[in-house]
């Protein structure tokens, strides 16, 4: 289930597909005292930041221009980052509807000092909407899914989407039946 118009339904000419591998990305930063909350550890809104920042870049590269955050789903926070932690946010597109995309974001954290492996410290599910020179909502391509990982993300990401339309569904039926019912939210 999704949102990918056939050319026919959509008002346009077919966009070619892009594959997963062509708007992935990665973004690295090493986090300082500016970066902490009282607790001394990196504050989850610089780790929130950084998550945006990659895959906004992932989402324009992906639909060739301008997207903006839509939502957030399930950030979440595995592990604390510290001072001096080498922080890499990898994104890539996970699903792609008529003119939005979810992207797919991991965070790994290593000390900037130490050649131990990265350890996940973090997870997040981000919707970008495309958006026109008019702030106005625009096609993007199909993304195509190349490894079974990628297959995997895709058909999870159809689940997450068809659970946020629920969501927002059952949101809205009961605050009609309140408003009906009297209630004034």
């Amino acid at each position: 289930m999704t949102d990918q118009a056939p050319a026919a339904d959509s008002g346009g000419p077919d966009i070619p597909g892009k594959p997963t591998s062509a708007s992935r990305t990665t973004l690295s930063h090493i986090m300082t005292h500016n970066d902490t909350n009282l607790l001394g550890t990196v504050h989850g809104g610089v780790i929130m930041k950084l998550v945006d920042d990659a895959a906004g870049a992932v989402a324009g590269r992906h639909s060739g221009g301008p997207a903006v955050t839509a939502s957030m789903d399930e950030m979440a926070f595995l592990e604390p980052v510290r001072v001096g932690d080498l922080v890499h946010v990898k994104a890539q597109v996970n699903w792609t509807g008529r003119t939005s995309m979810e992207v797919g974001v991991r965070v790994l954290a290593e000390r900037w000092n130490e050649s131990a492996p990265p350890t996940q410290v973090g997870s997040a599910y981000l919707v970008f909407a495309a958006v026109d020179a008019d702030g106005k909502p625009r096609r993007v391509p199909p993304v195509l899914p190349e490894s079974e990982r990628d297959k995997r993300r895709y058909q999870e990401a159809q689940i997450r989407r068809t659970h946020r339309l629920a969501r927002r569904r059952a949101i809205m039926d009961l605050r009609e039946k309140r408003a009906a019912e009297g209630f004034e939210d």
